[in-house]
């Protein structure tokens, strides 16, 4: 093993990491905001540990000089979708992206590895802006389903245990569970419409209990604190019977409130002459 400075050495992994995490959080972000749906569920990161970057080198052959362009995976990012169509999308969404550059992909959906795993990689350059300049970082972003992370999850800590030599017995039943898993990301891809319109409605409705409270709240600052007292009383009531088309009505009935109070306290300037 060389002497090098392994925590200077992984420092540009890890601002790496850090910035595609926040920028793959703000297109989810912004997708929600643009379409109500967004593909991405949620983003998580890492950067390889020492004993495992260590182990790879020795399983590829690869020199400790060149570590930066023979292990592609020291920054690693995991991108969890809920449904198996998202997965293209996504990837698609980071080709079109100036701020990165796709080296290649491995499709392990279309051509799942023979332990069943599946999942899809974009081996990506990234520039970081360090205190000496640009680097040019290499990273792999992994865009899975929640049940593919699932059982991924499940078979690298095993192989761990095992030393990446499971037993027959334990890679059969892992290979079934690898079925059933995509099993269950088909039976969800075949009800995607029912269960994204219950997203939606549980959304709206938890948005429409938020903006009632909110508004409700509003009536204090207008002095109107028997008109708020009776507002939450009535709330109360809606939501222990979950009445949520009365809901909708005393929202607009305490914004009526809140409008009237507003021209009451600036009223309209007198144009007469």
């Amino acid at each position: 093993m060389d002497g090098r400075d392994w925590g200077t050495f992984l420092l540009p992994y890890e601002q790496t990491v850090e910035e595609l995490k926040v920028k793959f959080k703000t297109m989810r972000s912004e997708l929600k905001k643009r379409e109500e749906y967004a593909p991405i569920e949620f983003v998580t990161g890492r950067v390889k540990k020492i004993s495992s970057i260590l182990d790879k080198a020795k399983r590829l052959n690869v020199a400790m000089e060149n570590l930066e362009t023979g292990i592609e995976d020291i920054a690693g990012i995991r991108i969890m979708c809920q449904f198996v169509e998202d997965i293209r999308r996504v990837a698609q969404y980071i080709r079109n992206r100036k701020d990165l550059k796709v080296l290649y992909e491995k499709d392990y959906i279309t051509n799942y590895k023979d332990s069943g795993y599946r999942s899809f990689h974009m081996i990506v350059e990234y520039p970081v802006q360090t205190a000496f300049g640009q680097k040019l970082v290499l990273a792999e972003i992994q865009i899975r389903t929640l049940a593919m992370n699932f059982w991924a999850t499940i078979e690298h800590s095993l192989n761990y245990k095992y030393r990446d030599s499971l037993p027959s017995e334990m890679r059969l039943r892992l290979k079934k569970a690898a079925e059933a898993a995509f099993v269950l990301d088909n039976e969800m891809s075949s009800i995607r419409e029912e269960i994204l319109i219950a997203q939606r409605t549980f959304e709206d409705d938890a948005n429409l209990v938020s903006d009632t409270l909110k508004i409700i709240h509003q009536l204090y600052f207008y002095h109107k604190v028997g008109e708020a007292i009776e507002a939450q009383g009535k709330f109360n009531q809606i939501w222990e019977n979950r009445d949520l088309d009365a809901m909708k009505e005393l929202l607009d009935h305490v914004k009526a409130i809140i409008s009237a109070a507003k021209k009451d306290i600036d009223p309209e300037p007198d144009h007469a002459v």
